[in-house]
């Protein structure tokens, strides 16, 4: 499907549309988007121009600092026509006490979509409510649905598939597990997520993601052994022990996570021709070796960029 094509499917008509979390969307929308920042990649690549935000304004919220999702949408926005505008939790009066719901209904008259980066999901759920825009999750405890579009635009443009494909996810059961659960399930991907004792995900994400699953065929799993997660894995997924909001815990996690660390030897248990990925940042050392994140396995930088093609993909989609 050409990319004029695709914007004019009725049947992926997404504008108006919040991206919240993966399920919020079906198995053919995702992959919809995922064709779609495919093809914006190549045009912004082939210096095409193409301006569906054109005239259109979209607001980033930030309650949590960020290099990727900052630059990526700012950045995002501008190639496709319109204008961001960095709202901090210092620049408005959601910092200061003003209410979500009366946020998002002034906001609503002035923008033309809302991205916001934050700590609870449900400051998300109820900004979306009474929103009459399209409101974007850029992160929140629960989920974190932005990278993992990205991720699974990634892993189809190394693998050229994701039916079928296992990804191994090390580490703590955090959003970044919860996105990947749910994105894997939508999309016929096995996740089997590896995490010690009082760190694993969410139990009712967990659920939810192998309802998914069994339309798809996806296997959907929870272990303590990080090698049982990892063996036999087409990907190997990494994240920071302690996520933003809980370095407090780091030394406590650190020795939860000791035998979590993603190393040579773990990742010898992973096909020959397994992919590493990480989120970012990395602590080098910590939850993976330095000589798997700058081995000729990793591919964090060529995930990185797709934050870019996948977001402009959703607002182009949504807000366009």
């Amino acid at each position: 499907m050409s990319l004029s094509q695709a914007l004019t499917n009725q049947t992926f008509d997404l504008r108006g549309r919040d991206f919240l979390e993966m399920d919020d969307y079906s198995t053919e929308e995702i992959q919809y988007l995922l064709d779609l920042a495919i093809e914006l990649k190549r045009k912004q690549k082939n210096g095409e121009v193409y301006e569906p935000l054109k005239g259109k304004t979209v607001g980033l919220i930030f309650e949590k600092s960020s290099t990727r999702t900052r630059v990526s949408f700012e950045v995002g926005t501008y190639q496709l026509g319109g204008h961001a505008l960095f709202l901090s939790k210092n620049d408005i009066q959601l910092g200061r006490g003003e209410t979500i719901a009366d946020t998002a209904g002034v906001m609503s008259r002035y923008l033309d979509g809302i991205m916001i980066r934050t700590f609870g999901h449900d400051k998300v759920v109820e900004l979306a409510k009474y929103a009459s825009v399209s409101v974007i999750n850029g992160l929140s405890d629960l989920a974190h649905p932005c990278q993992v579009l990205a991720d699974y635009q990634t892993i189809y443009e190394h693998k050229g598939k994701l039916q079928g494909i296992k990804l191994a996810y090390v580490g703590d059961g955090n959003n970044m597990a919860h996105s990947l659960m749910i994105g894997g399930a939508k999309l016929g991907v096995h996740v089997s997520v590896a995490s010690p004792e009082g760190y694993e995900p969410d139990a009712a994400v967990f659920q939810q993601a192998q309802q998914f699953a069994k339309a798809t065929g996806a296997i959907i799993e929870v272990v303590r052994d990080p090698q049982a997660a990892v063996q036999h894995a087409d990907v190997i997924y990494s994240d920071v022990w302690a996520s933003m909001g809980f370095e407090e815990e780091q030394k406590q996690r650190e020795l939860a996570f000791k035998d979590y660390q993603v190393d040579e030897q773990l990742a010898s248990y992973a096909k020959p021709d397994y992919v590493f990925m990480h989120c970012l940042p990395a602590h080098r050392g910590e939850e993976v070796s330095v000589g798997v994140i700058d081995g000729e396995h990793s591919i964090i930088f060529d995930q990185a960029e797709n934050r870019l093609h996948a977001q402009k993909a959703l607002m182009a989609a949504l807000i366009g």
